[in-house]
């Protein structure tokens, strides 16, 4: 299955993701980009919420650019299997190499706003990301490795820590019902 296909066979969880999915589907037929940061209004990424074996912590990272400790992940950048944007921006960012998809559909589905920033140096305006996130687990005992020119920590977190550690409320929003959904499978 393409990726086009599994967002559009992607079963909503709540009327977020149902209108989310909507606007994703709309983009991905005007726009040819989407797939890239060319597209400056809107484009692809891929994020993993990653958990250790006994799925009480999640692997985050301390985010530079939005200041908050959150999720891997990160821009598709023409790549079309999102699952394995995923995963390779996982071991990128948090330096484990033991990853795998606890299932390999798509467990959240958001448009997330990006505010406008600075980024190796440029501008990089306002935006959104049309997000697909996986559902990976990580080995706990693996060393962490800070990615130093995207974040400046790497730890895991308790799922009731969460929180206290996310400084952006539509995030949290999103990790909960993520939570709450890795809890029904």
């Amino acid at each position: 299955m393409n990726w086009v296909e599994e967002i559009k066979n992607y079963n909503p969880y709540d009327e977020q993701e149902k209108r989310d999915k909507e606007i994703i589907l709309e983009a991905i037929d005007n726009f040819k980009n989407i797939l890239t940061r060319e597209n400056g209004l809107a484009h692809m990424t891929s994020s993993a919420f990653v958990l250790n074996k006994t799925r009480d912590k999640v692997l985050m990272i301390y985010h530079n650019i939005y200041d908050s400790w959150g999720w891997t992940g990160g821009h598709a950048d023409g790549e079309d299997d999102l699952l394995r944007v995923a995963i390779k921006e996982t071991r990128e960012e948090t330096g484990i190499k033991n990853v795998e998809p606890v299932v390999k559909d798509i467990i959240s589905l958001d448009i997330i706003p990006v505010l406008g920033h600075i980024k190796k140096g440029k501008y990089v305006s306002a935006h959104l990301h049309l997000n697909i996130t996986y559902l990976i687990q990580g080995d706990e005992t693996e060393a962490l490795v800070i990615k130093e020119d995207e974040n400046s920590g790497v730890k895991w977190i308790t799922l009731e820590e969460i929180s206290s550690h996310c400084s952006e409320p539509y995030i949290e929003e999103i990790y909960n019902k993520i939570i709450r959904k890795m809890r029904n499978l």
